[in-house]
């Protein structure tokens, strides 16, 4: 379809950054999630409690991972729940347990590659580094040094005369970022972040810790109409499902289903941990609320056996300079809507019922979609649809926005199309 640019919503992309600028981890994004949900009248559980069937907005977090949803008055415990499903986590580099390196007079801090990031974005960019720090008594503190800290420095050419025929980096010596002079001893990098969080080092006895781009969000193009941002894989998800769901659940009694939104990690690196897609976190939350209600496991089958999932998750427009690498017959455009993701071998879990529950919520919304497939060519990626599919039994349909250079420290994409996402959203939470 055609691009439509007059359904442009500068306060929903404008949101988006500045929710994007306060997440440069997963344990930023839901904790800025938990704050939003609690300022539209939701409250935390904890999933050490025991649940009652008061009816509302409630949500737990475990990690980098959130659930909330929305209990509306008339619900029973069989009454069936409409999922929308976003990750919290995007590629990066993350500091490795003995962080602390050094070489030729130059201080190093050790990282580990997460998931699978295109590794030449990272070079030469003012990095800071963000994530949480885990205290003796057990508890976390979230830290964030939103500043220029580190770089990852690439060999001038000079002394790499045929870097233009293809640049070739070795995983572990070529992307350990600089932050300093001086040798390794003299660079306690625990004790620094300590210090940035208001804490005594000898306190600090675990972390989870990445760097980011501290580039902020930014408009570009003649009208302004794409939005170049680091983390858009896929916080640019979760903000539209955060909207969708606190939109609706303004009028939630009226609603015949229980909206819920599911935003896991390590979706980067497979999913299979205790807050990822593959673990029970999901499973366990649905099933309490149908017993909090006094359903019984019947219940919990029953409800489940009719509820439905969206999977969002950034996908690609089509690249100018690369179109051969795309479907002849598809090619999503910026600013052109959402995309309905399809893969006959499962990578995505869209089915025809599933493109009818998207396209009629897109109906109603008013809003315009595409269709993406890969080229048969190429290997498809996935998403967390497939697994949360087979791992409840739902119908699944896998949606999102397309973006030019996935997985780079800063990503693109039409400056229209996230709120045209929440929109969406919001008519399938609906019903």
């Amino acid at each position: 379809m055609n691009p439509q640019p007059h359904l442009f919503d500068r306060t929903h992309t404008d949101d988006l950054a500045a929710f994007v600028q306060a997440a440069p981890s997963p344990y930023h994004a839901v904790a800025t999630a938990a704050a939003r949900l609690e300022k539209a009248g939701f409250r935390r559980l904890d999933e050490a409690d025991r649940w009652d069937g008061t009816s509302g907005g409630m949500f737990v977090l475990r990690g980098g991972a959130i659930i909330a949803w929305y209990v509306p008055e008339s619900a029973r415990p069989e009454t069936p729940y409409r999922v929308i499903g976003a990750h919290t986590d995007s590629p990066n580099l993350r500091v490795k347990p003995r962080p602390d390196m050094g070489s030729a007079g130059w201080r190093q801090v050790a990282v580990e590659i997460y998931g699978g990031p295109l590794l030449n974005s990272w070079l030469d960019r003012d990095l800071g580094l963000a994530g949480r720090l885990t205290l003796r008594d057990g508890s976390t503190r979230l830290v964030n040094v939103d500043r220029p800290l580190l770089r990852v420095a690439q060999l001038a050419i000079h002394l790499d005369r045929g870097v233009n025929d293809g640049l070739k980096l070795d995983k572990q010596r070529h992307l350990q970022p600089l932050w300093g002079l001086g040798d390794s001893e003299d660079g306690d990098l625990l004790e620094f972040l300590a210090a940035e969080a208001d804490l005594n080092a000898g306190d600090v006895v675990g972390w989870d810790l990445m760097t980011h781009d501290v580039q902020p969000p930014a408009y570009l193009g003649r009208d302004r109409e794409l939005l170049a941002s680091p983390r858009l894989d896929n916080l640019l998800s979760v903000h539209a499902c955060l909207a969708a769901l606190t939109a609706v659940a303004a009028d939630g009694d009226a609603l015949p289903y229980i909206p819920v939104l599911a935003a896991f990690d390590h979706e980067e690196n497979g999913s299979e941990s205790d807050t990822g897609a593959q673990g029970p976190l999901l499973g366990n939350v649905l099933e309490r609320s149908v017993h909090a209600r006094g359903g019984t496991f019947e219940d919990a089958r029953r409800a489940l056996s009719a509820t439905v999932c969206v999977s969002s998750d950034v996908g690609h427009a089509v690249h100018p300079n690369y179109a051969e690498r795309h479907d002849p017959t598809h090619h999503p455009r910026a600013n052109g809507g959402p995309i309905l993701k399809t893969n006959v071998n499962q990578r995505y879990a869209t089915d025809g019922t599933g493109r009818g529950v998207f396209a009629a919520a897109c109906d109603r919304a008013g809003v315009p979609f595409q269709h993406f497939v890969s080229n048969n060519a190429m290997p498809c990626g996935t998403t967390i649809g497939p697994i949360t599919s087979a791992r409840l039994g739902i119908s699944t349909v896998d949606i999102g926005v397309p973006i030019l250079s996935m997985h780079s420290v800063r990503e693109m994409c039409g400056a229209d199309d996230p709120h045209l996402l929440a929109s969406a959203l919001s008519a399938f939470l609906q019903g």
